[in-house]
């Protein structure tokens, strides 16, 4: 009885993701803004509807071999934290530093600003039709949903995985919803949206790494699991079947609502559309334009809980692991969440959502985050290579991580001459991070300052009832 209490009231992140929770977690994190923001930017980049097709099945296909990397990298890896702890495990602490460094001060701001500004931007959509909402409106109501979904975090791992999964069905009920009219359009004959889908005049070559980033954006969220591997329940079973039947699932709602788009919308139309989702009601079925735009805010409302729950982790992780400041791998001492990972990220995202545009906040963080995504699947390969003995429960045949790598940091080069400005930045982003590693992690400043680091660690401990993980679950 006295073993069983003191276990209860043992301080750690319980094991409380199941298969269907893992399912809603990569679904609710892949079907968010990127479908009905992305559809513009894979379309302005290819020139063309048939081009722009071909690039959204060609996402779904890389982001398939990419979450088959991940998935044995979940496997072979038994810690959370996703990115940071693959790239460490596999290719040292510089790179993995490197890659902390950039997700916390340019990717994950930088996308959770995308998805809240259109999580603000389709829920006002309907009280401001046929114009568009005032800016500093959706700012606002932007971060008030963004704000609403890091107290819901803070307070309860059991309730943002439940939120998740109720807001993944309402994200399948928005793309059937946009699907079912199109396919009745298609059936009536309305093709000529289609006519010369693949003039090849339309295509700029060089501009097509930004299509991918485009179309990449709106299937981000395969790699999900890896982020809270010690809290799923049976993960050597769950992850791989997660992964297979929410990207499969993505990739034919994707293609079906794309279809379904260009079938009533010309291309200028939605090039011209601020919110393609909302332009396609208003043109095909009137009497869901107060619905659609609703179901699209909740699900964005849903990627932001699925980014916020994950990325939390990863700073709760790199704690551990001695490369960020202690205090973000304590556990509230009721809640059993890890407050402080949870509560980093609201001054960088506020601030980027009170200033960031949407397109340029894609090119922005693409760079960085596909860039690490690369070396990660790079990691697997050494991985390999070096633990040859190492039996894989789930094991990808060789030519899918190397296909992956190859394919990321080449998108990843070409960038660079698609979008020199913003890809400069993101690169002077990542790069900036060396100084800091060689000061405070090789060097270890930090232990110079230890007394100060240690009172402000107290302080913040006692203020918000945070202690240190008791017991490791993996």
């Amino acid at each position: 009885m006295g073993k069983d209490r003191k276990k209860e009231e043992a301080v750690f992140l319980r094991k409380k993701i199941t298969l269907l929770r893992a399912f809603s977690l990569l679904i609710g994190s892949m079907i968010g803004s990127g479908i009905f923001i992305s559809p513009k930017g894979v379309l302005i980049n290819s020139g063309t509807v048939g081009f722009s097709l071909v690039v959204w099945f060609s996402c779904g296909l890389l982001s398939m071999f990419g979450a088959l990397c991940y998935a044995e990298l979940g496997t072979r890896i038994t810690k959370s934290g996703g990115h940071y702890i693959y790239i460490l495990e596999t290719l040292g602490p510089l790179p993995s530093f490197l890659f902390l460094w950039a997700e916390f001060f340019a990717i994950r701001p930088a996308n959770s600003a995308v998805v809240s500004l259109a999580f603000g931007r389709y829920l006002l959509e309907p009280f401001f039709a046929p114009c568009a909402a005032p800016v500093p409106a959706v700012k606002l109501v932007s971060l008030l949903g963004y704000y609403a979904v890091l107290t819901l975090n803070s307070w309860s791992v059991t309730w943002s995985a439940r939120l998740q999964t109720a807001l993944s069905v309402v994200k399948l009920l928005a793309l059937a919803l946009i699907i079912v009219p199109g396919m009745m359009l298609l059936a009536q004959g309305h093709t000529k949206n289609f006519q010369d889908a693949f003039d090849r005049q339309s295509l700029v070559p060089d501009k097509l790494p930004l299509a991918f980033y485009a179309g990449m954006f709106a299937y981000s969220g395969w790699f999900q699991t890896g982020f809270v591997r010690e809290e799923l329940v049976r993960p050597e079973r769950n992850i791989p079947l997660a992964v297979i039947v929410s990207v499969i699932t993505v990739i034919v709602g994707y293609m079906l609502t794309n279809i379904s788009y260009y079938t009533a919308l010309g291309t200028q139309e939605v090039l011209a559309s601020p919110a393609v989702a909302v332009s396609f009601v208003q043109q095909a079925c009137t009497n869901l334009i107060s619905v659609v735009p609703v179901l699209v805010a909740l699900s964005c409302f849903g990627t932001m809980n699925g980014g916020i729950l994950t990325f939390s982790r990863t700073l709760f992780v790199a704690s551990r692991e001695g490369q960020w400041p202690p205090l973000f791998s304590m556990i509230h001492i009721r809640r059993h969440t890890p407050l402080p990972a949870v509560m980093l990220m609201l001054p960088l995202v506020t601030a980027m959502v009170c200033v960031g545009d949407i397109y340029h906040l894609l090119n922005f963080f693409s760079f960085s985050r596909w860039l690490f995504i690369g070396l990660a699947t790079l990691g697997l390969i050494v991985h390999r290579y070096r633990h040859p003995e190492l039996q894989s429960p789930f094991k990808v045949p060789l030519f899918v991580p190397v296909s992956f790598t190859v394919i990321c940091l080449f998108t990843v080069a070409m960038s660079i001459y698609s979008d020199p400005v913003n890809i400069s930045i993101g690169c002077t982003m990542v790069l900036s991070g060396f100084p800091v590693y060689y000061l405070v992690i090789h060097r270890k400043m930090l232990n110079r300052c230890h007394r100060l680091l240690y009172y402000l660690t107290h302080k913040l401990q006692l203020l918000l009832e945070v202690v240190q993980q008791e017991i490791k679950t993996y």
